[in-house]
């Protein structure tokens, strides 16, 4: 009876060793394996893409945005106002149709220095090319009273020859101005429209059109330029391919936090511009400081 009893005591006492020597090895396991893991995320670098914060690997050989939150303040309006001295700065405003008519003078007396103005579309179910009901109207307008004019197409292309076609026909309309600033490709996902042609166009093809698009804008004497929100930035278009043309960055926020470089930031959807009834979308254009 003792030596059961002591025989049990062993037994018991044997375990509860082995069990602890156990759970010992399988901490020093998980350890070693964290070890040769290393960083999850090495290699990554940590974004907004619009929808919260997310690890992405960042593309090679784009170039990196320089800005920082501590590059920026707002002013009394409201405006992000650009505190470094690594750029210079415009302020600006693209337009279409949708802000009527519009008093130039009074814009650029509001310190308004340029404008993006729509120059024409493609229907994002018929795919038909039609001109902006204001672009004449707009570019004249602005031009009179000294701004600088750039152009934009919103784009519904599917292939490359109709991203070709919408740059020849914006480059005729454009044709009889002075547009210095860029003729920029926007190309936009229609949300909530189960009917549009660009649902499914995948990342390579839009490239490809956007592409197409500035190529042939380039060709005719103009700079090219893309437009995109950081989602399209992301996960949309091939930066890679498009590093030869203009950046604009479309994310309202207080500074502009795309990973890479960008030209134009579109910080707001809603500003006030003196002569433009209603809400406008407000830019800034960075132009780097030449260093002697």
């Amino acid at each position: 009876m003792i030596a059961k009893r002591v025989g049990m005591w062993y037994h018991k006492r044997t375990m509860k060793r082995t069990t602890a020597s156990k759970i010992i090895a399988l901490l020093l396991a998980l350890l070693l394996g964290l070890s040769a893991c290393g960083d999850p995320h090495k290699g990554m670098v940590e974004v907004n893409d619009g929808t919260g914060q997310v690890w992405i690997t960042p593309e090679a050989g784009v170039p990196v945005s320089t800005f920082s939150q501590k590059d920026f303040s707002v002013d009394e309006d409201g405006r992000p106002v650009y505190k470094g001295d690594a750029f210079t700065v415009m302020k600006g405003v693209d337009v279409s149709f949708y802000q009527g008519e519009i008093d130039w003078d009074a814009a650029a007396a509001d310190g308004i220095q340029f404008a993006f103005i729509r120059c024409g579309y493609r229907g994002y179910t018929e795919g038909v090319l039609k001109p902006d009901e204001q672009f004449e109207a707009n570019i004249a307008g602005a031009l009179k009273a000294g701004l600088k004019v750039g152009v934009y197409f919103f784009s519904q292309a599917v292939t490359p020859a109709e991203a070709a076609e919408e740059a020849a026909y914006a480059l005729k309309l454009i044709a009889p101005y002075q547009v210095t600033l860029p003729v920029v490709f926007d190309w936009e996902r229609i949300d909530g429209q189960e009917t549009a042609r660009t649902n499914n166009l995948d990342s390579a093809t839009l490239t490809d059109c956007a592409v197409a698009f500035c190529q042939a804008v380039k060709a005719a004497g103009y700079t090219p330029g893309v437009y995109f929100y950081r989602n399209t930035g992301y996960y949309g278009f091939d930066l890679t391919k498009l590093t030869d043309y203009v950046f604009w960055l479309g994310t309202p926020g207080g500074y502009p936090d795309f990973y890479y470089a960008h030209t134009i930031w579109q910080y707001s959807f809603e500003g006030a511009v003196d002569g433009i009834a209603g809400s406008a979308d407000l830019d800034l254009l960075f132009t780097p400081v030449q260093k002697s």
